[in-house]
């Protein structure tokens, strides 16, 4: 009678097993129960955090205005930088590396002074010539500056005038520049360029006279024709 009931029992038993959710766990069921559930929440897209991870149909109305403003500003800054750097290279052209300007018209001078025999006979070797402007009160300044004016006179005329030191192994000079520019050109011309050296005869590199202009002009202490 027993073995009866053992027998009859062991497929009941086995029937629950099967049928019960608690003892019953495939892979299928593991897997949803850990993946299950909603997924992350999306981060809201502001000026400051928008980083470009969403695409533009997924923004919202105002998370499109918030990349809109975010683009604009980066524009601007963009823009900003690119006129500041091209008037850098502007100010650099005209004051620098053009013709007409100051420092060129300075550069040129001194190359004229170390070629010319005459002023390396006085100065010494043109590889040991320095050339410099004026000293500073400021102890600080290491650059000393040219002596440099420009002014129109009554024919509508520029007139570059300018003086700086030169020094070599055998003597130190001061070398005057005077050049006009015609209002019709762009370009300088010589009306004076000389080295004058205590103890010896003024040098004159070039002279000009010009009837139209034919008067003295006082500047810095020199008088100029």
């Amino acid at each position: 009678m027993s073995l009866v009931h053992l027998r009859s029992s062991a497929p009941l038993r086995r029937s629950l097993i099967l049928s019960s959710p608690l003892l019953l766990r495939t892979p299928q069921n593991t897997y949803a129960t850990q993946t299950g559930g909603s997924s992350p929440r999306r981060r809201n897209v502001t000026v400051l955090s928008d980083d470009g991870r969403y695409t533009w149909g997924e923004l919202s109305g105002r998370e499109k205005v918030a990349r809109a403003t975010q683009q604009s500003f980066n524009f601007m800054i963009v823009l900003a930088g690119a006129v500041l750097t091209g008037g850098v290279f502007t100010l650099l052209y005209k004051e620098v590396f053009s013709p007409n300007s100051k420092t060129w018209q300075f550069e040129k001078a001194v190359e004229r002074i170390k070629n010319d025999t005459r002023c390396t006979n006085l100065l010494g070797d043109k590889r040991e010539i320095q050339a410099y402007g004026e000293n500073t009160w400021s102890r600080w300044a290491r650059n000393r500056p040219i002596a440099t004016t420009i002014e129109k006179d009554q024919h509508g005329r520029e007139h570059l005038k300018m003086n700086f030191h030169v020094s070599g192994p055998r003597n130190s000079g001061v070398v005057f520049v005077h050049m006009v520019k015609a209002a019709d050109k762009n370009e300088w011309e010589y009306r004076l360029l000389a080295l004058d050296v205590k103890g010896y005869p003024r040098l004159v590199l070039e002279e000009r006279h010009d009837p139209k202009v034919d008067r003295e002009v006082k500047i810095f202490g020199i008088r100029w024709k």
